[in-house]
């Protein structure tokens, strides 16, 4: 089976889009993360803006960790695949594209000093990240020359000294893209890069450097990536002509939101090819539309549906009880309360049942169903309180969101794990160290004291719950049906 290469691909023998000749251009984008998500997100609209000559695009890859794929990546002449299926105005949809605005691929933990040397080079300019929600964070570590540091914003420090080294006072710096999925993720991560530099007495000069010339821009990404497709591997490859263990499929919706100055946005003009990104002086309502419309529906949805019975996102959809309680939450009581205008608000709603429904991603609901506490509080809570503050009442389906958490939530302490329970067997709880210990110490679906007690924990929810009128009732109320007649039931009761 032929295996991908640039001579290969620039006779066109896979048949697929790609940057015509696939020339190497000068890296100027430093990627630190190779994870499938990246790969298929942000390469593959770097290598469409270079095949739209919007843009000259030279990536190289950094592992975030000392194992990673830069070897098998190597192997390949830095090519791959993105797989692209899905549903679009209900029809299906399904593209392929071999990425090459890969160049190189390093190992920092083997190949610092390279690392360094790359940070140094006038034609770098764009930093882009993904190294997990857990990756900004901030993790004192001494700054030891010729080492590579261990966590992500040290990394950062350690190559900014670099290049500050290099370039001086009136040096150009560079422009963080962070891709990880938390708030403001731009603005922490410059935080922590400067706790850092504190820390390792790296000099007023820099700071004022550190400060004045470089760019830490909050972004927004939408795109869900499933990985490689390995019940379809061997199908796809025969179908292909070229075998590739780094397929990174995914579904065709794609949306990036980067708050930052026009003169940035010209010098990553994506959006000139025709893509969906958007550059923006205050992305927060792309954030309150993806977090109350998209994870809000998957977090009110998931644990009831996963009780019920169900174990996907598409199984939801196509459950007659469960998809006509997600449509309810959905356009009832989320949409109505996002500030945006209508038609954007339905037009979104509307794209993210198709994405929900899309058969070419196995979306597990136990996935979804981690930190679940936290989730709430964050994409369901908000909704909640002013669905109330505008109708007076609390919205019943969220409200019933909220007993399926606690039903969901329902465990007992198996060593170290903590479990829960449903017909098909037993299931792993995941959530925070604490929240587990409240919840083993509190919750006892026979007495009706626990699920108030519970409500009131403001380490929970960030405030008392029962202050909300009428939901502690309610939520009472739905845990009592849904233990006499079970969860189907108690769904079925929501929307009728």
């Amino acid at each position: 089976m032929n295996t991908l290469h640039r001579s290969r691909l620039a006779a066109n023998a896979y048949n697929a889009p790609h940057t015509p000749g696939a020339p190497i251009h000068p890296v100027n984008i430093l990627q630190i993360g190779d994870g499938n998500f990246l790969r298929a997100f942000a390469d593959w609209m770097i290598d469409i803006a270079n095949e739209k000559g919007v843009f000259k695009g030279g990536v190289a890859i950094a592992q975030p960790l000392p194992q990673g794929i830069a070897e098998r990546l190597k192997a390949q002449d830095c090519l791959y695949t993105v797989l692209l299926r899905g549903v679009e105005n209900g029809k299906p949809v399904a593209s392929r594209r071999v990425v090459s605005c890969v160049s190189r691929v390093l190992n920092p933990y083997a190949e610092w000093e390279a690392m360094r040397k790359l940070a140094v080079e006038p034609a770098l300019r764009f930093v882009i990240s993904n190294t997990t929600e857990a990756g900004i964070a901030d993790a004192e570590e001494p700054f030891v020359p010729g080492t590579c540091p261990k966590s992500f914003p040290a990394k950062v420090a350690a190559l900014l000294a670099a290049r500050f080294e290099a370039v001086g006072k009136a040096g150009k710096g560079l422009v963080f893209l962070p891709c990880e999925l938390i708030e403001k993720n731009g603005t922490n991560l410059r935080r922590i890069v400067m706790l850092h530099a504190q820390r390792w007495k790296l000099g007023p000069d820099f700071m004022a450097w550190l400060e004045s010339s470089n760019y830490f821009l909050d972004t927004l990404v939408d795109r869900v990536v499933s990985g490689y497709p390995a019940a379809d591997a061997e199908k796809l490859a025969a179908e292909w002509g070229y075998d590739d263990p780094l397929v990174a499929a995914g579904e065709p919706f794609h949306f990036w939101v980067i708050q930052g100055p026009k003169e940035l946005a010209e010098e990553f003009p994506l959006h000139k090819a025709g893509l969906d990104v958007v550059w923006t002086d205050d992305l927060q309502p792309y954030r309150t539309r993806k977090v109350r419309i998209l994870n809000g529906a998957h977090t009110g949805t998931a644990l009831a549906a996963y009780c019920a019975g169900l174990d996907t996102v598409q199984q939801a959809t196509e459950d007659p009880v469960v998809s006509a309680y997600l449509r309810h939450i959905m356009f009832e009581e989320i949409v109505p309360f996002v500030p945006l205008p209508e038609p954007e608000r339905q037009s979104y709603a509307a794209s993210i049942m198709e994405r929900f429904a899309n058969p070419f991603i196995r979306h597990e609901l136990i996935s979804i169903s981690l930190n679940s506490v936290s989730k709430w509080k964050v994409r369901v809570l908000p909704t909640v309180k002013d669905y109330a503050a505008g109708r007076g009442r609390v919205p019943r389906g969220l409200a019933f969101s909220l007993a399926a958490l606690l039903w969901f939530y329902r465990g007992r302490m198996e060593g170290d794990a903590y479990k829960g329970n449903r017909a098909a067997g037993a299931y792993p709880i995941v959530d925070d160290a604490a929240v587990i210990a409240t919840m083993a110490a509190t919750w006892k679906p026979d007495d009706p004291a626990a699920a108030a007690a519970l409500l009131t924990d403001a380490k929970l929810w960030g405030e008392d719950l029962t202050a909300l009128p009428g939901l502690s009732a309610q939520v009472r109320d739905d845990l009592a049906f849904i233990a006499s007649q079970g969860m189907k039931a108690a769904i079925t009761r929501v929307t009728k």
